[in-house]
């Protein structure tokens, strides 16, 4: 599969093209992060790709979107828990400052990080590690995404 689905990463989601998507929830879709470098970064996009910012949609749209933002954090919480004894907490941003549509990440945290970056944003690592090909999503990342995927389901019940 080519990586045009990245051009278009809320159509493509909504049409099953997006081979990230872990699931899709009320108000938005749960995908897993290209880079993982902290294992279990997700997203949560919104599937709307017209909506730019969390006060475009309808309140009870909004409030759908944040109740999507905590159920993907709680299952990549547990995911990651359960996966690595040195998970401390997960991070929850809604930035928008690159992408032009709603979005909110989801980042796992874990002691192992460096010390001088462990708490602090994740935005700090350096730009090599966002590009570096151990850490594009990939199969060897496909216990953590299946994790992921399952605990959203159980949370669905």
């Amino acid at each position: 599969m080519s990586d045009d689905w990245r051009k278009d990463r809320i159509g493509s989601a909504l049409r099953g093209e997006n081979p990230a998507v872990l699931r899709k929830l009320e108000a938005g879709i749960a995908v897993i992060g290209d880079v993982q470098f902290l294992p279990g970064y997700s997203v949560l996009l919104v599937d709307d790709p017209s909506v730019e910012r969390l006060s475009e949609l309808p309140k009870s749209k909004r409030l759908a979107f944040l109740s999507d933002m905590d159920k993907l954090a709680e299952a990549v919480e547990r995911a990651c828990r359960r996966l690595d004894p040195a998970f401390r907490r997960v991070n929850l941003e809604i930035l928008g400052n690159t992408d032009p549509f709603l979005h909110a990440h989801v980042w796992p945290r874990f002691e192992w990080e460096p010390a001088d970056l462990v708490g602090r944003p994740v935005w700090l690592y350096p730009r090599e590690r966002w590009h570096d090909e151990q850490h594009v999503l990939g199969p060897q990342h496909d216990a953590v995404r299946q994790a992921i995927a399952d605990e959203l389901d159980r949370l669905a019940l």
